[in-house]
């Protein structure tokens, strides 16, 4: 018996968990991506590239073009947000913040969840029962090598965010199983400085 890679073993597991666990599973482009790429990715979210400035006003963002996209997002940013990539299971910066606070759009700076409905679902991934501002989600249905899954974007920025599951706890019943490389962390103590003022009230704050 010929014996097998390490990368093709390595992308064997990961292919094979993902699908028994029904969680934010890889998608066909990403799932065929050669462990070098994989690396290149990883890497990028850990500080190497630079992290978009936030927007002075996210009602009225213009999406960049592609060219100055690439240089305000880090690789891993812009693998995902721009081309419906897939970051690692808990080797990503949010799935295990507990801080208090909002997660905003890493390209447009529109908010999009809040920490109060962020859970641990155990996937690897930042989860969250609902939206804070519904009205900056939009969903699609994803089909790919997995079947039909809904995606889920910004609705100003057009980023992918990740995707939505009808697994999660009560009351909602939904899991919004998201990438960390798409979004930005605002804490509580930040939220006026940073132009979302509006949303202290959420943690007792006026």
């Amino acid at each position: 018996m010929k014996r097998l890679s390490v990368s093709t073993v390595v992308l064997l597991l990961v292919l094979f968990g993902c699908q028994n666990s029904d969680v934010c599973r890889l998608q066909e482009k990403t799932a065929a991506k050669d462990t070098k790429d994989t690396k290149m990715m990883s890497e990028g979210h850990a500080g190497e590239g630079p992290r978009q400035p936030q927007p002075v006003d996210w009602r009225n963002f213009k999406k960049p073009d592609d060219v100055t996209l690439k240089k305000l997002l880090s690789p891993l940013q812009y693998a995902v947000t721009q081309k419906e990539g897939t970051e690692p299971a808990f080797r990503n910066e949010y799935d295990a913040n507990k801080a208090e606070g909002i997660y905003v759009d890493i390209v447009s700076g529109e908010p999009l969840f809040s920490s109060l409905d962020k859970y641990d679902s155990g996937t690897g991934w930042p989860s969250f029962t609902k939206p804070m501002e519904p009205g900056n989600i939009v969903t699609r249905e994803d089909r790919g090598f997995f079947g039909a899954r809904t995606e889920v974007r910004s609705k100003h920025g057009d980023s992918h965010l990740g995707h939505v599951f009808t697994d999660g706890p009560q009351p909602t019943g939904l899991r919004y199983c998201m990438n960390s490389a798409a979004l930005r962390f605002v804490p509580k103590d930040d939220l006026q400085k940073e132009g979302y003022g509006e949303y202290a009230r959420l943690f007792g704050k006026k």
